[in-house]
């Protein structure tokens, strides 16, 4: 029986493929926590890589296969996936940003809970707004558009082509100036409401001294941001919903800078 032997540069070509689509995979919001198993992260880069494979192997152009500029073709393809993951991981941010400012103005400062993805203390509310940004992500397929632009890159950026001096820098700031726009918004109609609360509350320490409007302030602040958080939680979902369908054109557009 005549065993074929797989061409060296047909490997290697199959190595730069399963770099990118690592680095997609690992940018994927869900996938990329510390708590996904990383045999399970493996197994999926490498069933996915020889899946999509035969499609992207001519989109690799023929590069250079010595030991150092390979490697650095190898870096560039996975920081490919690292730098699309910031852009998605900025809308989640943005998300426990405004909570996190709503629940130390509601009086959860010391209200902290462990985040198994991130490995850290962050608060409660900002948990429980990560967690929903989460769940709308997964519920309009939002790890699909990782595996669909990890073979749609090519067209934009093929392997080698990784030019990070162009307008790709000053995008990625703009995004990040967005992401503190974006959890003003999520915290405005509570900050708000507790700032009402503030003005009837030191009104009435005026007019009734003998009132105790510190221990008073506690229910008061932490029911009224609960109400109004429930009654904009459709709104919130809405603002999530378009800034996740806003990722392939923000992706397309960091693709486009990275080729020039």
């Amino acid at each position: 029986m005549d065993i074929q032997l797989i061409p060296v540069e047909q490997f290697q070509t199959f190595l730069v493929v399963t770099s990118r689509v690592a680095g997609f995979i690992g940018a994927i919001p869900v996938l990329s926590s510390a708590q996904s198993p990383m045999r399970i992260k493996t197994g999926l880069v490498f069933a996915i890589s020889l899946t999509l494979f035969p499609l992207m192997a001519e989109y690799v152009p023929q590069v250079n296969f010595s030991p150092v500029p390979f490697l650095m073709l190898i870096i560039a393809e996975l920081l490919l996936g690292l730098l699309l993951a910031l852009i998605a991981r900025l809308i989640f941010t943005a998300v426990e940003f405004g909570a996190t400012v709503i629940g130390y103005q509601m009086g959860f400062a010391a209200a902290n809970v462990f985040d198994p993805q991130s490995e850290r203390q962050v608060a409660l509310i900002s948990q429980f707004q990560n967690v929903f940004a989460i769940l709308i992500f997964l519920a309009i397929n939002g790890h699909h558009l990782f595996l669909q632009l990890a073979v749609k890159s090519y067209e934009y950026l093929p392997p080698g082509q990784f030019n990070f001096s162009g307008s790709a820098v000053p995008y990625l700031m703009e995004l990040a100036t967005h992401m503190f726009t974006l959890g003003v918004q999520f915290s405005a109609p509570v900050l708000a409401v507790l700032l009402l609360s503030g003005l009837i509350l030191g009104v009435m320490a005026r007019v009734f001294p003998q009132l105790n409007v510190f221990l008073l302030s506690f229910p008061i602040n932490i029911g009224a941001a609960f109400i109004v958080i429930a009654l904009t939680l459709n709104i919130s979902a809405t603002i999530i919903r378009q800034e996740f369908d806003t990722l392939p054109d923000r992706f397309s557009t960091i693709l486009h800078f990275l080729a020039f």
